[in-house]
């Protein structure tokens, strides 16, 4: 399993430095425009990959409590991030061994390579290293491209899945575009492949804007393709209603009438000057919620905002084989202290109270922090949506993730306190 150390390990040699840029490299003409990220990895506190390895068995099961302690505390070390990731999102369970997990995803390589070769089949251009920026078919469902040959447009799954394609190419070329990784069209078109491969494989909702965003730092982080697909499944369900659309509403909105329960009980001033300005529905959060805080970090900040998140969020119940309808997984329902250990300490808060809100990430709790943080000037600056707007614009690359996830924990435990009484 190859994170980050395989991709830019040599460049860190020859650097002779921890500098993230060795990681990251970017490009150039964009260094000027790119702000220093905030995030270092520290010794003693990011996780190291000397700490990570320490943390499995000889026959590799995984110590996920002392794992999230030093994630908690100080991120994961870019050269492991990936593999990490891996076991935060769900894609393997820490009670298995080694063997167990290797079984597991040489099985979801091969499930992925056919799905791959199905999509291959109907549109050529996936696999082959490059990738397609203009429409496959017309408005009526008639070819324009004479490379699909013989594809059944009449069938309604394969004609909207071709109808996203075109437009996964155009957020590509969009995406994360200062770094060095995406001037190479083979690692652009790895993730229009995997983005592809996911929209053919859920009929519901397929690709909205906004998954290349979560999607991109997992094509940067594992190398192996297949790898990186299940990886970014898992991202995705947990965060796959928030891009369900329909004509009247987006999903994410659900998360923003929990943002609104939670300012309206720990800070009901501020909640109702927002409603005075005609804020209250709180749609000035939409893109923090939508795509986890893309806009508001750096690309390495953004890495270790989430793995703080995922961290925090972690339930040892959390690994299901869903390539396997009879497995179970084999995490623990919690009963004593020990076993509570093995939750990151955002969930672990929601077991001890029995707090079940479906709609509460820690993202919510996140956006309502920011909030609290920019409390005064809200009050005596904004009047108008406008004005919300530019005074939450102005945190861009000034976020402290780690004081922002602790302000975070604060909140909810605010939240659960008043709403228990």
């Amino acid at each position: 399993m190859i994170g980050c150390g395989g991709l830019f390990g040599v460049l860190m040699k020859s650097a002779g430095t921890t500098e993230l840029n060795a990681f990251y490299p970017i490009r150039p003409e964009c260094q000027a425009d790119v702000p220093a990220p905030r995030f270092k990895p520290r010794a003693g506190k990011t996780l190291s990959q000397r700490r990570w390895l320490a943390s499995f068995s000889a026959d590799g099961h995984l110590d996920i409590a002392k794992v999230l302690r030093r994630i908690q505390r100080g991120g994961v070390h870019p050269s492991i991030k990936g593999e990490v990731w891996e076991f935060l999102l769900g894609c393997y369970d820490p009670n298995s061994t080694l063997e167990e997990r290797n079984e597991l995803k040489q099985r979801r390589r091969g499930q992925y390579d056919m799905w791959k070769a199905e999509c291959q089949r109907m549109v050529p251009v996936i696999g082959s290293g490059k990738f397609i920026t203009t429409p496959l078919i017309d408005d009526d469902g008639q070819i324009i491209d004479p490379s699909l040959g013989t594809v059944q447009t009449s069938d309604k799954k394969v004609l909207q899945w071709l109808q996203l394609l075109h437009q996964i190419g155009l957020d590509v070329v969009r995406t994360d575009r200062a770094l060095v990784f995406y001037e190479s069209e083979v690692n652009q078109a790895k993730l229009w492949d995997v983005l592809s491969v996911y929209a053919w494989l859920d009929n519901d909702i397929g690709y909205v804007q906004g998954m290349n965003d979560i999607c991109s730092p997992i094509i940067i982080l594992i190398e192996n393709e297949a790898d990186c697909y299940w990886c970014f499944d898992r991202a995705m369900r947990r965060m796959r209603e928030n891009f369900r659309c329909s004509a009247s509403s987006m999903g994410v909105q659900s998360q923003l009438a929990t943002l609104s329960q939670i300012i309206k009980t720990v800070d009901p001033k501020l909640h109702h000057h927002l409603e005075d300005l005609d804020g209250g529905e709180y749609l000035f959060a939409f893109r923090m919620l939508m795509v986890l805080f893309r806009r508001e970090f750096s690309f390495a900040d953004t890495l270790y905002l989430w793995e703080l998140m995922w961290g925090m969020e972690y339930n040892p119940n959390i690994f299901i084989n869903y390539e396997d309808p009879d497995s179970k997984t084999r995490g623990t329902s919690p009963a004593n202290d020990k076993v509570l250990k093995q939750y990151g300490k955002f969930e672990r808060k929601n077991v001890k109270t029995g707090y079940t809100e479906e709609h509460s990430a820690l993202a919510v709790f996140l956006v309502a922090s920011v909030l609290e943080i920019k409390n005064r000037r809200i009050l005596n600056e904004a009047k108008g949506v406008d004005d919300v707007v530019k005074i939450l614009g102005d945190i861009t690359s000034n976020l402290d993730a780690k004081k922002a996830c602790t302000e975070a924990l604060k909140i909810q435990k605010k939240y659960l306190s008043k709403t228990k009484k």
